[in-house]
């Protein structure tokens, strides 16, 4: 039986407070913690507490401590993590760097939202190979509907606060869905790609 798993943001913590929150963290059964938006400065507090923290610029994830090894040995299944737009991949790689500490074979595909469909299209049977897809999309939260339209893989879809105009700080994207028609998918919070990762690993192994 898989233990549950620790993660806090970071926010605007101080180092102090920092270096208490990671304490915490690992002080847990959890089967892997992570710090989550977290600067530079933030980062090196963090260190502090876990020595072997590995800090992922672009989204901010903090790897606090690998994931302990199985008992038995696995083959790893593979994710594939799609990005509408350059815009979405902090999120995505918050989503890609969690699915591999889990220890699943995860792989990045961005920039290709709807509004360029024929470079999603020319990806189409690579991301059937996937056993899940997780597909993150701001604005009007598009993607992955098409996505779930014409692949057969289950779809975990990321609304991000990536927009502008009636966006709504991802509200929109997040609307649009939890309204969604399209079979065999289903929303995390917006700009939750971590909650993605956990949800696929705890669906798949």
């Amino acid at each position: 039986m898989s233990r549950p798993i620790a993660a806090a943001h970071a926010g605007d913590l101080g180092p102090e407070r920092i270096r208490e929150r990671v304490k915490e963290l690992l002080a847990r059964d959890a089967e892997a913690a992570f710090l989550r938006q977290a600067s530079e400065r933030q980062y090196e507090a963090a260190r502090e507490a876990a020595s072997d923290a590995v800090h992922h610029r672009r989204s901010g994830l903090v790897v606090l401590n690998p994931p302990r090894p199985r008992p038995c040995s696995h083959v790893p299944l593979p994710v594939a993590v799609v990005s509408a737009g350059t815009a979405d991949l902090p999120v995505a790689e918050e989503a890609l760097v969690a699915a591999t500490t889990f220890g699943l074979a995860a792989t990045l595909t961005a920039d290709v939202g709807v509004a360029g469909l024929h470079r999603l299209l020319a990806v189409r049977e690579e991301l059937d190979e996937a056993r899940l897809l997780i597909v993150v999309a701001g604005m009007d939260g598009a993607l992955p509907s098409v996505v779930a339209k014409v692949s057969s893989r289950p779809v975990v879809a990321v609304p991000t606060s990536v927009g502008y105009g009636s966006s709504d700080g991802g509200l929109a994207a997040l609307a649009a869905l939890l309204t969604s028609g399209a079979p065999g998918l289903a929303a995390t919070g917006i700009d939750d790609g971590l909650g993605a990762a956990v949800l696929a690993r705890r669906l798949l192994t």
